[in-house]
């Protein structure tokens, strides 16, 4: 498996990123695009966005789903990869267990597949998605809360940049996340930076450190360079 797991930035460092994206995936096949963590009439707008994003590695032919549904019935083999955006992560998640798409994505990851996840897109990758609790709302009463687990056992959060810029924020996540750790080990990403799963290698791509939250305390660790 190859899956990268962005904190939901688009600046020059995350595009480090998607050309490492760009240059691992087969362009003589579409790429998979699915939105579901945003509410649907915002849809047409995530298309756009997604063809701007991969503009800057000529990835021109997207097929977007816009039902867990529709998810369901692709195969996904027939994709040169597939990309998760941002949203709601508990809204994602549900949509995707739902429909059955959780296994089919799973058996994905098993073959090897190629995954771009952004901030809701990225969280759902960890053990568990509640480390997201004082970010999104779990409007849809999801009740399953475990994510695809392709961290080593530890669940993830993203926005820690943006956070930071809020003492509010910061001290709501922070506070959280060392009670969530007590039994949940979780990594706290920076927005521009992406963790890069190949296969049982984890590394981080961009300049900021980014916090492990384990056993009740947290670490500050410095990118992989």
């Amino acid at each position: 498996m190859k899956i990268f797991l962005c904190g939901g930035g688009s600046g020059e460092v995350a595009k480090k990123a998607t050309i490492k994206f760009g240059s691992l995936i087969d362009k003589k096949k579409p790429l998979l695009y699915i939105p579901l963590a945003m509410e649907e009439y915002r849809y047409d707008s995530c298309l756009e966005w997604i063809k701007k994003e991969m503009s800057l590695i000529n990835v021109t032919n997207i097929e977007m789903v816009t039902s867990g549904k529709e998810l369901s019935e692709k195969n996904l083999e027939d994709y040169c990869a597939i990309y998760i955006g941002g949203g709601n992560t508990y809204k994602l998640l549900k949509d995707i267990k739902e429909s059955n798409s959780f296994e089919k994505i799973q058996k994905y990851i098993n073959n090897d597949g190629i995954i771009f996840g952004g901030s809701a897109g990225a969280i759902i990758f960890g053990k568990d998605i509640d480390s997201c609790k004082t970010q999104d709302p779990n409007n849809v009463e999801l009740k399953d809360t475990k994510g695809f687990d392709v961290l080593h056992g530890y669940s993830l959060l993203c926005h820690l940049n943006r956070n930071d810029k809020v003492k509010f924020d910061r001290d709501k996540n922070s506070a959280y996340l060392l009670e969530f750790s007590k039994n949940n080990k979780t990594i706290y990403l920076p927005d521009d930076d992406t963790i890069f799963v190949n296969n049982n290698e984890i590394t981080i791509i961009g300049n900021s450190d980014y916090r492990i939250y384990e056993n009740g305390n947290y670490i500050i660790k410095s990118k992989t360079r």
